[in-house]
C-alpha cells in the first residue's frame, strides 16, 4: 500500500489539532491550581476578616458578618495605639528587645553546641546527644515551675532576663538538632584542609562552619523570632509591670471578663502586630526555604 505524502495544509491542520493528552494535562493543572487557591482563601480568611473588622465600628463587628461594611473608620488604630497607660510603641520595643536577644542567643549557643556534636570528639558524646534528644520531648509546662523558682531566687522575675538569658545556653534543642544535620553535610575534607593551614577548632567554626551554615542559621533565626514574638505563656509568668509588657500581653488587656471588651481596637492592634513577623519572613523567605530543604536532605 502506497503512502501518499500529506500537503502542507494538511500537516498544518494536524499540527494545530489539540492532542487529547495535552488537553487532559491542562485540565488537571487548572483543577490543581483551583484547589490550591481555594485552600489559600480558606486559610487566609481569618486574617482577612480580622483586617476588615479592624475598620468597623464596635457594634458592627459581630452583627455584620460581611467583609464589607457600610461605614469604615480608622479610629480603632489611633484609639487602640493610645488606649493603655503606655503607648503601643513601648510594647513593640519590648517585644523587639526580647526577640532580638533570643535570636542572637540561639544563633550563638545552638550553633556552637551543634558544631561540638557534629565535629568534635569528647567523652560520653553519644550519651549527651541522647539526653538532648530526650529533652525535646519534655513539655514546657514541666520545666516552668523549677525555672520560675530559680529565676526568682536570682531576682530576675519582672525583667527580660528570664526570656533572653536561657537562649545563650542552647536551651532550644530543636535548633541544635537542626544545625547538627546541616553541619554534618559539610565535607570532612574541609576539616583536613583547615588543619593543614594551621586553622584551629574555633577558627574553623568561625571562618568555615558559620558561613556555610547560613541557610540553617537563617531558618533558626526566623523561627526563633516568630515563636518569641507570639509567645504569651512565658511572658505572662515573668512580666508583671505594664511597662514591660510585650505585644501578646498588651493585646490581652483589651479583653475584659466583665464584657467591656474593645474588639475593634484589639483587631486593629493585632493587624499591626503581624507586620513585623510578615516582614521578617518575607525578607528571609528564600534562605528559609533553602535551609529547610538542605537540612532535610543532608541528615
Amino acid at each position: 500500500m502506497m503512502n501518499i505524502p500529506l500537503s502542507r495544509s494538511q500537516l498544518a491542520r494536524r499540527a494545530v489539532r489539540p492532542q487529547p493528552h495535552r488537553s487532559s494535562r491542562l485540565a488537571w493543572r487548572l483543577l490543581m491550581y483551583l484547589i490550591v487557591i481555594m485552600g489559600a482563601i480558606i486559610m487566609l480568611y481569618p486574617l482577612i476578616w480580622m483586617f476588615s473588622a479592624s475598620f468597623k465600628p464596635e457594634d458592627q463587628i459581630f452583627a455584620n458578618s460581611s467583609l464589607l461594611s457600610p461605614s469604615w473608620i480608622i479610629n480603632n488604630y489611633s484609639d487602640g495605639w493610645n488606649a493603655l497607660d503606655y503607648g503601643f510603641t513601648v510594647f513593640f520595643v519590648n517585644s523587639l528587645i526580647i526577640c532580638l536577644g533570643a535570636v542572637v542567643g540561639n544563633l550563638i549557643s545552638c550553633s556552637m553546641a551543634a558544631y561540638a556534636f557534629a565535629r568534635l570528639r569528647f567523652r560520653y558524646k553519644a550519651f549527651w546527644f541522647i539526653v538532648m534528644q530526650g529533652i525535646i520531648l519534655l513539655p514546657t509546662h514541666v520545666m516552668i515551675v523549677p525555672q520560675y523558682i530559680l529565676f526568682k531566687d536570682l531576682g530576675w522575675v519582672n525583667t527580660f532576663l528570664p526570656l533572653i538569658a536561657p537562649k545563650f545556653l542552647a536551651t532550644d534543642e530543636f535548633f541544635v538538632f537542626l544545625m547538627i544535620q546541616f553541619i554534618r553535610g559539610i565535607p570532612r575534607e574541609l576539616d583536613d584542609a583547615a588543619q593543614m593551614d594551621g586553622c584551629g577548632r574555633l577558627a574553623f567554626y568561625w571562618r568555615v562552619v558559620l558561613p556555610l551554615s547560613l541557610p540553617a542559621l537563617v531558618t533558626s533565626a526566623i523561627f526563633t523570632f516568630i515563636w518569641t514574638w507570639n509567645d504569651f505563656f512565658t511572658q505572662l509568668i515573668y512580666l508583671n509591670d505594664e511597662s514591660l509588657y510585650t505585644i501578646p500581653l498588651a493585646l490581652r488587656t483589651f479583653l475584659d471578663s466583665t464584657g467591656n471588651s474593645a474588639y475593634g481596637q484589639l483587631f486593629a492592634m493585632s493587624v499591626l502586630s503581624l507586620l513585623p513577623v510578615i516582614a521578617f519572613f518575607l525578607l528571609f523567605q528564600r534562605m528559609l526555604i533553602e535551609g529547610a530543604a538542605t537540612t532535610g536532605i543532608k541528615g
